[in-house]
């Protein structure tokens, strides 16, 4: 993270860690860095980091804020640079921004689970029959996960949830069709053997 260093001999602070934002320095105690030295201003000025660097704006100082013995009004701050509030003496370290993310963990939802007939329930929708899936990642999905992006005169384009690429529709398993001939065999079969259920013969 930025940071200046106090070279002025004789102050308790001996360096400045920014933080994003403003810093207010002066010898206001509630400044966000105190500076007690009588030629520094009850607020002098403040140093603003972001991610475009470390800026220093004077505050309407008495004895004025000065960069490499210049005096400024605002100005953006390099690494080796000194700044001066009135007699006290800064030395720029680091202009570093870092900005730490922090990582979120997630539990992964339930593996799908298969019905009796081979159709997959939908781990993040359980109670729906999963119909479709990712060509990139092969993530399985229900129509309700799917973000759905209409089309004007064409048809919906179905986008994954994870990794927004297109989803395709599940080819559905249906069973062979049965032959006339076994149907057949079904259909004569069935009163045989009630037949043979009440008299207890065969034929």
């Amino acid at each position: 993270m930025a940071r200046l260093q106090v070279k002025t001999d004789g102050l308790k602070l001996r360096s400045l860690e920014l933080k994003l934002g403003s810093n207010r320095v002066g010898r206001d105690p509630d400044a966000d860095f105190t500076l007690s030295h009588p030629s520094v201003s009850f607020t002098h000025c403040e140093f603003i980091l972001s991610h475009d660097g470390v800026f220093v704006r004077d505050c309407d100082s008495t004895n004025g804020t000065f960069v490499n013995n210049e005096m400024v009004r605002a100005a953006h701050l390099q690494p080796d640079q000194s700044v001066r509030l009135g007699d006290v003496e800064l030395f720029v370290e680091s202009t570093d921004v870092v900005i730490a993310i922090p990582k979120i963990e997630r539990d992964l939802p339930a593996p799908p689970l298969m019905q009796a007939d081979g159709s997959l329930m939908c781990r993040r929708h359980p109670e729906a029959v999963v119909t479709f899936r990712c060509t990139h990642c092969q993530e399985q999905l229900c129509v309700a996960c799917l973000h759905v992006l209409r089309l004007q005169g064409g048809q919906p384009l179905y986008l994954c949830p994870l990794c927004s690429h297109k989803c395709e529709r599940l080819q559905k398993v249906e069973k062979p069709k049965e032959h006339f001939l076994g149907f057949l065999g079904r259909t004569v079969r069935m009163p045989l053997v009630y037949w043979q259920e009440r008299t207890g013969r065969k034929k």
